[in-house]
């Protein structure tokens, strides 16, 4: 009755004129048979809230029984049962194909099916002539379903953790929430076995309701005890049904294991529709029969009364849907409030603010996490060479200034976010590990952290307190983003296409200025130079921002949230606004090529500098340069290739955030203002040096510093300084600047009467002595 009248509610009216008609209500389950009869569908999933729904409108006006004398309820506690019931229901109700059906997707079993109902009508014909009745062989139901029968758990039914799931349940339909850690290959598994007699030819079928069965060896058909003959039966695998199935490991999250505790893990079995719905990383809640699972073998022996555990799926909801998912089943009014946001000239600076808003400060931190989620578009040349385009970032601060606070946020943020700590993480955690397959006995690789974050994030907290051994084994994901596995005889390379936020303390804890930033930042240079951006939160005593961070944690604390004036874009637009902003792939033009190009000879021109006077300080005696403080430019702060690609990608990241199709020279001065704002960080001996200066002023401290030069080589301090303006040309270039920057230079003091340059353009003169 239930399958046969549900309505799944009026038909959408598009005509105004027939508003007024009345339409009935469309029978939801039974359109839902027909496509299975089309073979448009293969599985048929029964809603339980439609079957309260049922219950409650067919009570005959009287009030709604109590939900636990409810069919629906009844199901929960013994779903096992009810998927026979509703499966001979569907029998009975299944129509007929529809004539415009395609037969194109019939198999072997229809081929079968239709001549041993052709032999079955001749037989009957042959025995109703001779007088005789003989009601045939029918073939089992489950050999000539083709779909399953699935309940969704209801709207209200809460997911459990894999731990509140016990022996009370055997038998229900629960939920559980959970970390999937490990996916099988999808295999066939045997529903039914089909035999034929070699003594009589009668076809002989077998239901396997369990993992492991025994097979069939004599014929017990009519014709065979007719003639007394015991024909062997010969398996045939053509004529057998087989499902797909695929076992899948779902594990715990981190929040709902107790402190002191390891996570625990529960196996799934997904059959048919369920199969290749999750994928390594996902988190889902999946809804299934709780059921036992006995031991076999020897381990049954060892085991004696106990039995093993597993879920056999129903219903698989993800959690957390994919960047691309997430922009293709935004609602209308979502558009409508990033296409506001977009409009906004501060988008950038208010969805920044939208990174952990509880969080006071640390501005530039945020726009770089924001930039980490964007990221920039991969690229791979015509030879095969990959560049990434995920952006690696380093959090190295003193304790207390919140950074895995930020860390969990950006993991929690991201569709694909994994969180470990450094301390309890291996290398083969994070990368992979090779286990035995409790099914085959095959050995098989485990993803870790790195493979299950896969097109996500990996935020690596206490990232200094791991071992030497188990951080080299990042090394290959953080460029090539890739695993290289040679273990117990597998030779393969895994995709780890992860953006790595890692948090840090520094050697002692805390930041010491009298040491230098190497001797501070306890981690070697080949692993640094991999970070795009490497920031050092210091907890420096302040008046103002002291005040400021003490009225923010009071109003936390106070009203349990963050200020409105924090940031007024929510987590769930904040996801869909980096869903957006990934789906765009922003162009380099040519012209910002070499602007970029300049800035980045610039850098390498003023570290080389750098490096030089720090190197003529470390010659002269201790007593000439020892002020207390550690002195010197930090190589931490070292510009390599590898800073050249993290210019681009940030800022391909920030035309991503800006929604524009091309990169601008702003982005670019972004980029580069984010990591020198780095860079002033770990110079911690100057904490109010000034910021970087653009191109003009660089020009001009160079050509100052050269006038004074001349004129104390001249000794006559009246005479204006005057330059050849070729010489200065080339120490511009030599120092990383283009001829533009020289020329823009000149042009700007010109403009305010500070130089002068003659006609033929071969003299810089000072209007008033520098």
């Amino acid at each position: 009755t239930f399958l046969g009248k549900f309505g799944a509610g009026k038909k959408v009216v598009e005509d105004e004129a027939m508003a007024d008609e009345a339409f009935e209500p469309q029978a939801k389950y039974l359109a839902l048979l027909q496509r299975v009869a089309n073979r448009a569908e293969d599985s048929v999933e029964i809603a339980l809230d439609d079957v309260r729904a049922f219950e409650v409108s067919q009570s005959g006006g009287h009030p709604p029984f109590a939900f636990a004398s409810s069919l629906a309820f009844r199901i929960e506690h013994n779903a096992k049962s009810y998927v026979e019931l509703f499966s001979r229901a569907v029998d009975d109700l299944m129509p007929a194909a529809d004539a415009s059906a395609d037969d194109a997707d019939a198999d072997v079993l229809d081929v079968l099916f239709q001549a041993r109902r052709d032999r079955d009508r001749r037989d009957r014909e042959a025995l109703q002539a001779q007088g005789e009745t003989d009601a045939g062989e029918a073939f089992p139901a489950v050999l000539t379903r083709r779909y399953t029968v699935r309940f969704a758990p209801r709207a209200a039914a809460k997911a459990q953790a894999v731990r509140d799931v016990g022996a009370a349940q055997i038998g229900h339909l629960v939920t559980v929430r959970g970390l999937v850690t490990r996916v099988s290959d999808v295999r066939p598994a045997m529903a039914v076995a089909a035999y034929v007699c070699d003594a009589c030819g009668s076809e002989v079928f077998q239901e396997v309701a369990a993992r492991t069965f025994t097979p069939l060896e004599q014929c017990q058909s009519a014709r065979c005890s007719a003639a007394r003959s015991r024909g062997r039966l010969h398996r045939q695998t053509r004529g057998s049904r087989f499902v797909r199935f695929q076992e899948v490991r779902l594990q715990e999250l981190t929040d709902q294991v107790p402190m002191g505790d390891i996570p625990r893990s529960l196996t799934v079995h997904c059959v048919e529709a369920t199969a290749r719905t999750l994928s390594p990383g996902d988190v889902a809640h999946v809804a299934g029969v709780f059921l036992p699972l006995p031991y076999t073998g020897l381990r049954a022996l060892r085991a004696g009364l106990l039995a093993d555990t597993l879920l056999e799926a129903h219903h698989v909801r993800p959690l957390k849907r994919r960047y691309d998912e997430l922009a293709a089943e935004a609602a209308p009014d979502v558009h409508v409030r990033l296409a506001a946001l977009l409009r906004d000239g501060d988008a950038y600076g208010r969805v920044a603010r939208a990174i952990a808003p509880e969080i006071f400060g640390h501005d530039d931190v945020k726009k770089a996490l924001l930039l980490l989620l964007v990221g920039a578009p991969a690229k791979r040349t015509r030879d095969g060479m990959a560049i990434r385009g995920d952006i690696n970032v380093c959090l190295m601060g003193d304790p207390g200034v919140a950074k895995s606070q930020l860390l969990r946020f950006v993991a929690a943020a991201a569709p694909r976010g994994v969180y470990t700590t450094g301390r309890g993480s291996s290398g083969a955690g994070l990368t992979a590990a090779v286990l035995r397959d409790a099914a085959t006995g095959e050995l098989v690789l485990e993803g870790g952290a790195l493979v299950l974050a896969d097109n996500g994030i990996c935020a690596i907290d206490e990232f200094d307190k791991m071992d030497d051994a188990d951080r080299t084994a990042i090394h290959e994901v953080m460029e090539q983003q890739t695993i290289s596995i040679s273990k117990a005889g597998i030779t393969t390379t895994l995709n780890a296409r992860t953006a790595i936020l890692a948090a840090a303390n520094p050697a002692r804890s805390r930041y010491n200025p009298r040491m230098t930033p190497e001797e501070n930042i306890n981690l070697p240079a080949a692993l640094l130079s991999r970070f795009d951006v490497l920031f050092l939160m210091l907890d420096r005593p302040s008046h103002d921002d002291d005040l400021q961070l003490a009225r923010h944690v009071a109003w936390v604390h106070t009203h349990g949230r963050h200020p409105e004036s924090a940031s007024d874009v929510d987590a769930d637009l904040l996801r869909h606004f980096v869903a957006a902003a990934r789906a765009r792939n922003p162009t380099l033009p040519r012209a910002v090529a070499d602007y970029v190009v300049g800035a980045y000879v610039q850098l390498r021109q003023q570290h080389k500098a750098a490096a030089a006077a720090a190197d003529a300080r470390r010659a002269l005696p201790r007593t000439a340069t020892d002020s207390g403080v550690a002195a010197g430019r930090s190589a931490i702060a070292a510009t390599t290739p590898r800073t050249l690609l993290a210019i681009l990608r940030l800022a391909q990241a920030r035309a991503r955030v800006r929604a524009a199709d091309v990169v601008s020279v702003d982005d670019v001065d972004e980029a580069l203002r984010l990591m020198d704002a780095a860079h002033v960080t770990l110079d911690a001996r100057a904490p109010d040096r000034a910021p970087r200066a653009d191109a003009a002023s660089a020009i001009y401290a160079l050509l100052v510093r050269h006038a004074r030069t001349a004129a104390a080589a001249d000794g006559d301090s009246d005479a204006l300084p005057q330059l050849a303006y070729a010489d200065m040309l080339d120490r511009a270039r030599d120092a990383g600047f283009s001829e533009a920057d020289f020329s823009r230079c000149i042009q700007q003091y010109e403009d305010i009467d500070v130089l002068h340059v003659n006609v033929t353009r071969t003299r810089i003169t000072f209007v008033s002595a520098p």
